[in-house]
C-alpha cells in the first residue's frame, strides 16, 4: 500500500470519517477517553473547540480521510491564549509511516503563525505509543495526574507533555 496523502484544513464534510476514526480509538484503546462511541454531532463540538486554531484532515490519494489533527484552547482565560492542546488520530493502518509527524508539523506551523508558543498533550498512561511519539517529536514530560482516569475497568494516569514552539 502506498501512503501518498495530503494534509488539508478540516471541513464539515469530514464529519463521518473523522468520527469513525475517533470512535475506533474509543472502542479499542485508551488513546481516546470516552468509553462509548460518540455520535456524529460530537464533530461539531470538536470543531467548536478548535475554532480559530489549526485543524486538519489527512486525505489519501483517493480522497478518503485517513486521519485528523487539531489544536484546541487549553484554557479560555486570556492569560493562556498562547497555549493550546494538541489532538490527532490516524487510522491504524496509517500509523508508523511518518504521517503523524507531518500532521504535527502542520499544526505547529499554524500554531506559530497564530501566536501559540506552547503545545500541550494529555495522554493516557496506558497509551505508551503516544507518549513515545510525542517524546520523539520534541515534547517533554511536564506532569502526571495519578489515577484520575477510569476506562474499560482500569484506572489510568494522565501524562502531560509540553513542547515550547
Amino acid at each position: 500500500m502506498e501512503y501518498s496523502y495530503s494534509i488539508v484544513p478540516i471541513t464539515d464534510e469530514d464529519r463521518e470519517p473523522v468520527m469513525n476514526i475517533f470512535n475506533y480509538y474509543v472502542e479499542n484503546s485508551f488513546a481516546a477517553y470516552p468509553e462509548e462511541r460518540l455520535p456524529g454531532e460530537a464533530f461539531d463540538l470538536l470543531r467548536q473547540m478548535s475554532k480559530g486554531l489549526p485543524a486538519a484532515s489527512v486525505r489519501a490519494r483517493d480522497g478518503g480521510v485517513v486521519g485528523f489533527g487539531m489544536l484546541r484552547t487549553h484554557n479560555p482565560c486570556p492569560a493562556f491564549a498562547r497555549t493550546a492542546e494538541v489532538t490527532s488520530f490516524l487510522r491504524p493502518d496509517w500509523t508508523g509511516k511518518g504521517v503523524g509527524k507531518a500532521v504535527l508539523a502542520f499544526l505547529e506551523k499554524g500554531a506559530r503563525e497564530g501566536g501559540i508558543t506552547n503545545l500541550l498533550a494529555s495522554i493516557s498512561s496506558l497509551n505508551p505509543g503516544s507518549i513515545a511519539f510525542h517524546a520523539r517529536n520534541g515534547f517533554v514530560h511536564c506532569g502526571r495526574f495519578i489515577g484520575v482516569g477510569y476506562k474499560l475497568g482500569r484506572d489510568f494516569d494522565t501524562v502531560w507533555m509540553q513542547k515550547k514552539l
